[in-house]
């Protein structure tokens, strides 16, 4: 790393929500192996011919898929527009609304589940499941495919029918994957609940969706121990008038409550059903699934999800940039109910019928190794995990994975859930891929179905850190507030200038909240009518790759100087005694706003660390970045909020910091808003536990006038 020389600054002095400065500069590249060559999915061949015609090129995208009849008109595209008001003098703006694949009818579960059997693949492996307490199963294709008939068959005898929505509160269970494919059987609308969520998370969905059914366990595996779910179930779903069954899977064998009449055994409904059903297709833009983002304002968005259109950009996505093959075993290492699993978990390697692992329980159970052993197990050969993870890997094993597990199978490594820290990516590369296997480094979010940016293995030179260019069909662009493309180098916000088959379609329920969240900023801008806008801020560098910053309200802003927290904490995890950071501005009354930093050290059976060392860390992110990013504050923490898909919820530790302070000056704190959908909220109190212990001149919390 080195620090950007600059003779001014162009962002000095603008305001809140506009782009970070960028100071890092990553020198490092790895171009793809000559060797390998002609061996890929793709060629470089495949980028001029997408942008030649990106509309023909989905279409031959979707053409991979079995239609039950074909579309007449592959996009209808109504962009943001302003229009008069009916009940004023004054403009607002249209809605705006993609159509793909028009007049074209499909069966999503066909596509991932019963082609495959047609085709004579019926004995494959589908899925290797293995439970946290080291139960295994193994589910061919023309296993899944009775399994699947079954539950839809048990759905619709509970009365439910297409367009009717289904909310599953599960852990990773083959059990979990079945019901997703049921639900897309018979044109149900699933929504996939994170299984630690708590019952106010639920219920919110519950009530969102108006759902009939909601799916649940007795309990879950979790971290070594037998964890009892049903009484969370039950408190999301009282008194809800719409819900009408609760259908519950037996994991754990716990005593629990039971409402009879309302609830079913899972083993009494799907299991008896029969193992015959004649699959319907549907509109390709009919309903396939609501997922929920997490954030710590507002209410979740409940983005809504296509048939058509995400099964193509998905299906295709997966194959070209994870090189999908006939004898891959694939690893995506995330919860089902996050869309990184809907994507690259159910129906990007089903519908491209891989063999795939899915593994219930934490990496740390029973031991740091398991991961390790799991690969090793099952011949993984693509692992797609986050950098989280990867962050607490090189803080658990050091410099070196521990001995005695055979990862040759391994051919392609791939990161998702946030920008990755270039050093933790170099030792990913090191460790994982022997110094010599590509990383398939993932940008795209709930809101896009599938991957945006992303390298091709064998055709993108890769830098760490960077998720280099966009997918073919793709176009994205970094540009300033009129919606010029800024120069390469300079920061600007990261928007989709034309749209794409994998993208939402509404928030559900909220068709105004959809415009304004993502469109109103450029509505109006480019060749189509208005530009997506991803909420983060980015560069393009001279090469063309695309560099994360962070979310355009997550920057520091010192004295005019918006500093991006992603390289800041990239900076501190370089140093061998930290594994995780969060960085966040707090208010300051001199500068405005000064860096915080919340460190969780490094240990384990490599590094055992006593004490931070703060005065090198702040001098770490001096040399690197530039004096004005050192941190004043470094706070150690046990843990750091997250949301479910590994992000660190930056504004809420400054909210945190905030909030001490009230406390401590005698005024009511702000609300947090919603943290219900976290994935560990238990670490909010956490931090708050650390602040409220600093003395009472520590400046971290020292209240402001």
């Amino acid at each position: 790393m080195s620090i950007t020389e600059t003779a001014a600054d162009p962002l000095a002095g603008t305001t809140a929500g506009s782009p970070a400065e960028t100071r890092l500069v990553e020198t490092r590249s790895f171009p793809p192996n000559p060797a390998l060559e002609g061996t890929w999915n793709v060629d470089a061949s495949i980028y001029a011919t997408a942008s030649a015609d990106p509309t023909t090129f989905w279409e031959a995208a979707a053409h991979r898929l079995d239609w039950a009849e074909p579309w007449h008109t592959a996009l209808e595209w109504e962009p943001p527009t302003a229009a008069p008001a009916a009940d004023s003098g004054t403009e607002e703006l249209s809605v705006p609304a993609a159509r793909w694949f028009v007049g074209g009818r499909l069966n999503v579960a066909e596509n991932c589940v019963d082609r495959h059997v047609r085709a004579g693949n019926g004995t494959k492996v589908a899925l290797h499941f293995e439970g946290e307490p080291g139960d295994r199963e193994t589910v061919t294709y023309e296993n899944l495919q009775r399994r699947v008939s079954q539950a839809a068959n048990a759905l619709t005898d509970l009365g439910i029918a297409p367009g009717d929505r289904v909310v599953v509160y599960l852990p990773v269970l083959v059990e979990t994957v079945v019901i997703a494919l049921a639900c897309a059987r018979i044109g149900a609308v699933h929504s996939l609940v994170f299984g630690g969520f708590s019952a106010e998370a639920v219920r919110f969905r519950l009530q969102d969706t108006g759902a009939k059914l909601l799916v649940t366990s007795d309990g879950q595996f979790r971290r070594g121990s037998a964890v009892e779910v049903k009484s969370q179930a039950d408190a999301a779903a009282r008194d809800l008038p719409e819900l009408e069954h609760m259908l519950v899977v037996r994991r754990t064998g716990q005593d629990i409550a039971w409402t009879t009449g309302r609830d079913v055994w899972w083993h009494e409904s799907v299991g008896t059903a029969s193992e015959v059903h004649e699959a319907q297709s549907f509109d390709a833009e009919h309903p396939l699934f609501i997922i929920y983002t997490s954030g710590t304002t507002g209410k979740p968005k409940g983005l809504v999800h296509t048939a058509g259109g995400y099964l193509a950009h998905t299906s295709w996505a997966h194959w070209a940039h994870f090189d999908a093959k006939p004898d891959d075993v694939h690893w995506c290492t995330a919860d089902l109910a996050w869309v990184t699993a809907h994507t690259y978990e159910i129906y990007g390697p089903l519908s491209n019928g891989l063999t795939q692992v899915i593994y219930e329980g934490t990496p740390g159970e029973p031991h740091r190794e398991r991961h390790l052993e799991i690969i090793e197990r099952y011949g993984v050969t693509v692992y797609y995990t986050a950098p989280t993870l990867i962050r607490t890997f090189m803080s658990w094993f050091g410099e070196e994975l521990p001995a005695g597990h055979d990862l040759s199978s391994l051919r392609l490594l791939g990161t998702v859930g946030e920008a990755i820290n270039p050093e933790a990516w170099v030792w990913f590369q090191r460790t994982f891929g022997r110094g010599e296997l590509p990383i398939i480094d993932t940008w795209w979010q709930s809101e896009t179905g599938a991957a945006m940016l992303v390298p091709l293995p064998g055709v993108t030179t890769l830098k760490p850190g960077s998720a280099t260019v966009p997918l073919p069909g793709i176009d994205m662009a970094v540009v300033d507030a009129e919606g010029d493309e800024q120069p390469a180098g300079v920061a600007g916000t990261l928007v989709a200038r034309r749209p794409w088959p994998g993208m939402a379609r509404t928030v559900w329920g909220d068709p105004e909240r959809y415009r304004d969240s993502y469109w109103a900023d450029y509505a109006g801008r480019g060749e189509h009518g208005g530009y997506y806008v991803a909420g983060d801020s980015a560069t393009v560098d001279a090469d063309g790759c695309f560099w994360i910053l962070g979310r355009l309200d997550d920057v520091v802003n010192i004295s005019g100087h918006r500093l991006s927290t992603i390289e800041i904490e990239s900076a501190l995890v370089a140093d061998r005694t930290v594994q995780e950071v969060g960085a966040t501005g707090v208010q300051d009354p001199l500068t405005g706003q000064a860096v915080a930093v919340f460190v969780i050290p490094a240990g384990g059976a490599a590094l055992d660390v006593a004490a931070l060392d703060v005065p090198a860390l702040r001098a770490r992110v001096a040399a690197e970045i530039g004096p004005i990013a050192k941190p004043r504050f470094v706070i150690e923490v046990p843990d750091l909020p997250r949301t479910r898909s590994g992000k660190i919820m930056r504004r809420l530790l400054a909210q945190l910091v905030h909030a001490e302070r009230d406390r401590r000056a005698g005024r009511p704190p702000a609300p947090l808003g919603d943290i219900t959908s976290l994935q560990n909220p238990e670490a909010v109190d956490a931090v708050a536990e650390v602040l409220a212990a600093l003395p009472a001149d520590d400046p971290t919390v020292a209240p402001l006038s």
